[in-house]
C-alpha cells in the first residue's frame, strides 16, 4: 500500500524584493569605486589596487548575477520546472565562489614574483584612492548587512564585497609604510594578506554550493534524527530510502518510505501516519515539503491508494 503525502510552503517575495533593491544600490556603488581604482592603479602601477581592482570587477560581476538570479528565483513553478528556480541563486553563488577564488590565486602568483622584484609605488595616490575605495565599500556592506543572512545568495555577493573592504583596508596599510618608511614590499604584502583573508571564505562558500548542488542533507538537518523521529510514531515499524536535501539555502525537502502494520487501520484518514509524520517533520525539524510513502511489509512493487 502505498500513498504520496506532500506539504508546500510559499515564500513571501516582500524579503526578496528588499534584497534585490539592496543588491542593486551594492552595484551601483561598486561600479563608481571600480572606475575609481581602475584610475588608481593605472596611476600608480600598484599590485594592491589592482588586486582591489580586480576584487572590485568580479564584485560588479557577482552583483549583476545575484540580482538576476534573485529575479529568477522569484519566478513560479511550471510542470517543465516543477521546483522553479530556486536553484538559480546556488548557482551564482557558486559562480561568484570560483571566480573569487581565480582572482585571488592571479594576485598571490603576481605578488609572489614582485617579492623578487618589487615595484616603485607612490604612496600619497595609494592613500587616496584607497580612503575613496573603502568608503565604497562600507557603503556596500551597510547595505547589504540589512538582508537575508541566510541567503546564500546575498552570503556570496556579501563575501565579494568583504573582500573589497579588507583589499581597501590593506591599501591604506600599504600606503601608510610607504609614505612613512618607504619599504617597497609593504604593497606586496598588502596584497598577499588579502589573499589569505578571502581564499578560505570563498573555499568554504564553494562548498556549500556543492553540497546542495549534490543534495547533501541542510546542515541543521540530521537525516538520522529524522528516521528515529519517524520511528517514535505507533504504527510505523520501519523507516527507508529516506532522503533529506535542499532545493536552496532556504528549501529543505525529503521523502521516506514507512512501513506500518498490515493489520493496521492508522495510516489513512484523520491522525493517520501521514498526518502524524508530517506534523512532526513540520514542527521539530522545519521539514514543510515532505514527501511520505506509507507501505506493508510484504509490499513488492505494487500500490493501493488509501481508500
Amino acid at each position: 500500500m502505498g500513498q504520496g503525502h506532500g506539504h508546500g510552503q510559499g515564500h513571501g517575495h516582500g524579503g526578496a524584493g528588499a534584497d534585490r533593491r539592496r543588491l542593486l544600490i551594492a552595484l551601483v556603488v561598486t561600479l563608481a569605486t571600480a572606475v575609481l581604482g581602475a584610475v588608481g592603479a593605472v596611476l600608480t602601477g600598484s599590485l594592491a589596487l589592482l588586486a582591489d581592482l580586480g576584487h572590485l570587477l568580479t564584485d560588479a560581476g557577482a552583483l549583476a548575477a545575484a540580482v538576476f538570479a534573485s529575479y529568477l528565483a522569484a519566478r513560479p513553478s511550471s510542470w517543465r520546472r516543477t521546483y522553479g528556480f530556486g536553484r538559480a541563486e546556488v548557482l551564482v553563488a557558486g559562480v561568484n565562489a570560483l571566480t573569487l577564488v581565480a582572482v585571488v590565486i592571479w594576485v598571490a602568483v603576481e605578488g609572489v614574483s614582485r617579492l623578487f622584484d618589487p615595484a616603485e609605488i607612490p604612496g600619497l595616490p595609494l592613500l587616496v584612492i584607497g580612503a575613496f575605495g573603502l568608503v565604497g565599500n562600507v557603503v556596500s556592506l551597510v547595505v547589504l548587512a540589512g538582508g537575508d543572512r541566510a541567503n546564500m545568495n546575498m552570503r556570496g555577493a556579501m563575501l565579494h564585497v568583504l573582500g573589497d573592504a579588507l583589499g581597501s583596508v590593506g591599501v591604506l596599510a600599504a600606503a601608510v609604510v610607504l609614505l612613512t618608511t618607504g619599504w617597497p614590499y609593504a604593497d606586496t604584502i598588502a596584497s598577499l594578506l588579502i589573499v589569505a583573508l578571502i581564499l578560505p571564505r570563498a573555499v568554504g562558500l564553494l562548498r556549500e554550493v556543492a553540497h546542495v548542488l549534490l543534495e547533501g542533507a541542510p546542515r541543521d538537518i540530521d537525516p538520522q534524527a529524522v528516521q528515529a523521529a519517524l520511528l517514535e510514531i505507533p504504527d510505523v515499524h520501519a523507516v527507508h530510502d529516506l532522503h533529506v536535501w535542499a532545493i536552496n539555502d532556504r528549501t529543505p525537502a525529503m521523502s521516506a518510505h514507512l512501513v506500518v502494520d498490515e493489520a493496521s487501520e492508522t495510516h489513512c484518514g484523520d491522525a493517520s501516519v501521514l498526518d502524524r509524520a508530517g506534523d512532526l517533520l513540520r514542527e521539530r525539524f522545519g521539514l514543510a515539503h515532505s514527501t511520505l510513502q506509507v507501505e506493508h511489509g510484504a509490499h513488492v512493487g505494487h500500490e493501493n491508494h488509501c481508500g
